[in-house]
């Protein structure tokens, strides 16, 4: 019930980017009259706010109650978009874009601990996949929605697509209290009745990540992982795995690959390379849309007991192919439109595989105590990559220079590839017990969604603790 309630949270909260920011750029360069720099400044604070908030949040998760952390951060971004109603002056406009984006991404890391910590081994992926999908349809209707109320002939036309923002973060936060009641409430049925469940509020360090199945190292060997992060410094501590180092390598590459083009460079490239309609970008969009919802299901039942880093190279070799058909299309004029329609859902089958993998996989590779910062780590860098896409899209394609656009992505996609099997190899070096070995902690279940520890297997000092994690099976094929 509680991540039923988190995913529906998600879907809500995901209104105000659909909302907001596919109309923010022509509101702030052509309706309010004040240029083209201001535009891109507010995008381009937007992106600040999420780069700053995602390690901070992520950090605050670990030491705080996620539930209190999402909370609060979406209703701090809930005001800052409410108040570019009342922004009449660029500066204002300035400062409330930086924050609703503050709000938006610091709400990101602590509800994909809550995530974790409202699921089982057997369903995580599923929970991550439907919380991506709500998410997907949340922008869309978002979008769909403000297009049939903005008006950007005048300098209110927005405002509805702003309240409808912050309405949105409001109704999600609620939601996500009445879970974290919801929580608390198991939990102390479960104390009530002596059986051991892993605490579903507070800091996650309480029980080495209560998460229920987060991984633990020890890199010092004596247990004080914080006293290591304090002394070495958490970027330090996180990046210490080789496995996590690729990871990040991994999250780049895909993020270059893909999502930092999705809503300026491809559209770009099929204006002024493919000459394709503009109808055909909504149409490419849309189809995007639907093959996610349409697949979601699907493709975590068919990929449920294979390991993660073999997923995110099947996900590296679609990028692949989706950018060979990109580059094939300007040869073919006749049917430039349909192949660039098509490449989108290509793309959107490897986002089914890439949603579900790739956080649960980070969070078993975080430092003890650090999953929440170590997430918001991993979206800091997806988010700054992303930002820097667009305005290498500019440079490339306003200079003419579309081989080299294509191949720039076409390598990164291939980088992807050959960082998930880098990753495959560490984490199989590691289960072999070269590097840190890997064991099974037994749980038991408290109804059908409570998740605790049940008794240890001893286990060397120094060694990784691996709850039963069946769906992310982290080194087997």
């Amino acid at each position: 019930m509680r991540a039923k309630l988190l995913v529906l949270a998600s879907a809500i909260g995901s209104l105000g980017w659909g909302a907001v920011l596919p109309y923010q750029y022509a509101y702030a360069a052509d309706t309010r009259e004040w240029g083209a720099l201001i535009a891109a400044g507010a995008s381009s604070l937007f992106s600040v706010g999420a780069l700053v908030a995602a390690p901070l949040a992520g950090r605050l998760a670990d030491r705080f109650d996620p539930v209190r952390v999402a909370v609060i951060a979406q209703l701090i971004g809930a005001a800052g978009v409410a108040s570019l109603v009342v922004a009449d002056v660029p500066g204002l406009f300035l400062a409330g874009m930086l924050v609703f984006g503050l709000g938006l991404s610091a709400a990101v890391p602590a509800k994909q601990v809550l995530a974790l910590n409202w699921s089982s081994s057997a369903d995580r992926r599923k929970i991550f996949a439907y919380k991506f999908t709500g998410e997907s349809l949340g922008m869309a209707a978002g979008a769909f929605l403000a297009g049939l109320v903005v008006d950007l002939d005048r300098p209110d036309g927005l405002d509805i697509g702003f309240m409808m923002a912050a309405g949105g973060f409001v109704l999600s936060s609620a939601i996500i209290a009445v879970a974290g009641r919801l929580s608390r409430a198991g939990a102390l049925r479960a104390a009530a009745i002596g059986v051991g469940a892993a605490p579903t509020t507070g800091a996650i360090g309480t029980v080495d990540a209560a998460t229920g199945a987060i991984a633990v190292v020890d890199l010092d060997g004596d247990g004080h992982a914080d006293g290591a992060a304090r002394s070495r410094g958490a970027l330090r501590l996180i990046f210490a795995q080789p496995a996590m180092r690729w990871t990040a390598v991994v999250t780049i590459a895909l993020a270059l690959g893909f999502y930092a083009q999705f809503e300026s460079g491809l559209p770009a490239y099929g204006l002024t390379v493919l000459d394709v309609d503009a109808s055909a970008i909504g149409v490419a969009a849309a189809v995007n849309c639907l093959v996610i919802v349409a697949l979601q299901v699907i493709v975590v039942k068919l990929t449920a007991r294979r390991s993660a880093p073999a997923l995110l190279m099947v996900v590296g070799s679609i990028w692949v192919v989706s950018w060979l058909i990109l580059s094939a299309a300007q040869f073919s004029p006749g049917v430039a439109t349909a192949m660039f329609v098509m490449t989108y859902g290509i793309f959107a089958v490897g986002e089914t595989i890439y949603s579900p993998v790739l956080n649960p996989l980070t969070a078993q590779l975080a430092p003890k105590g650090m999953v929440g910062q170590t997430l918001g780590t991993i979206a800091a860098l997806q988010t700054a990559f992303s930002a820097a896409g667009p305005l290498v899209a500019g440079v490339l394609l306003g200079a003419g220079l579309t081989d080299a656009f294509l191949g720039m992505h076409l390598a990164v996609s291939v980088l992807a590839v050959f960082a998930a099997w880098r990753i495959k190899r560490a984490l199989a070096t590691a289960g072999n017990g070269s590097a840190v070995e890997v064991v099974e902690v037994g749980v038991s279940k408290v109804g059908p969604a409570e998740v605790g520890p049940a008794e240890a297997k001893p286990t060397p000092r120094g060694a990784r603790e691996e709850p039963p994690t069946t769906p992310v099976d982290l080194v087997g094929v």
